[in-house]
């Protein structure tokens, strides 16, 4: 498995040393819970945007009714005048 040597400072690492023997576990098996809790947070939030993306491209025409002045072209004619 590949590894990844990873720098603290005195106080963080003095923090994570706290921490790991709080909850009875190591320094390394906090550490890499840590990454993929962010690794699955992520992943999460990239899904939700595409989610949401995929949401407003089917309902385009209805936030457009929904929002006029919100369109490009309502913009563009508002810069105009």
């Amino acid at each position: 498995m590949p590894a990844l040597n990873v720098e603290f400072s005195d106080r963080e690492l003095e923090d994570l040393r706290q921490i790991a023997k709080e909850r009875g576990t190591s320094m390394k098996a906090l550490v890499r819970e840590a990454a993929a809790a962010d690794i699955a947070r992520h992943r999460a939030l990239q899904e939700g945007a595409k989610a949401f993306r995929r949401f407003f491209a089917a309902h385009a025409d209805e936030f457009a009714a929904a929002f006029p002045d919100d369109e490009p072209s309502a913009k563009r004619a508002g810069r105009a005048a």
